[in-house]
């Protein structure tokens, strides 16, 4: 699987509040860590199963991680950088994730990017080392701003992009659906090489 992370700290990249409320107040974060059986509040988890399953891995007790945000579509758009994967069709996901230890939070600016960084450079490495699939993932590591109380806290949060590319949407759905599980898996793996 080709996989990558990148730090996006710029005043136009993307930030998370969290917890998040759309300003309408439809739409509301769900603390899947605590509350797993909350799953079928999240449109998208109930729609994709794989994704659900993902978010399920994610929040379990054997993750480091819980999850904040997510969204999964699909599309005939491929950049100049995709052709790579020979494929008219492609699906893709993102989830927002944020480090369950409340330390690694409220730690330095310097000391928080340290361990998201880490974080993201053992999981590249151990997707990269996964079986060939016409499938990618991106980890980005973004500003986030953690609502306490009536404080806020700056922090960090991550972005992980899952891709899966095919000649048919049947395809790139399948693709994606491996590349999800490859991911979770991952995540797993290093949550417990984690000190």
């Amino acid at each position: 699987m080709d996989a990558d992370f990148s730090i996006e700290l710029s005043q136009e990249d993307p930030v998370l509040d969290f917890p998040w409320k759309d300003p309408a107040g439809k739409l509301a974060y769900v603390d899947l860590k605590r509350h797993p059986e909350l799953l079928p509040k999240i449109e998208e988890a109930v729609k994709f199963p794989e994704l659900g399953e993902f978010l399920r891995t994610l929040n379990s007790p054997h993750s480091i991680l819980e999850t904040a945000k997510c969204d999964a579509w699909a599309t005939t758009e491929i950049n100049a950088e995709e052709e790579i994967y020979n494929a008219s069709h492609k699906f893709a996901s993102y989830v927002d994730a944020v480090f369950s230890d409340i330390e690694v939070r409220n730690s330095s600016p310097q000391e928080a990017l340290s361990v998201h960084e880490n974080f993201a450079r053992k999981l590249v490495d151990l997707l990269r080392r996964t079986p060939e699939t016409r499938s990618s993932a991106e980890l980005c590591i973004r500003r986030c701003y953690y609502v306490e109380d009536s404080s806020v806290r700056e922090g960090f949060y991550f972005t992980l992009y899952v891709i899966g590319y095919g000649d048919d949407p049947a395809s790139a759905l399948q693709n994606w659906a491996v590349a999800l599980k490859l991911t979770g898996n991952a995540i797993v793996q290093v949550s417990v090489s984690q000190p």
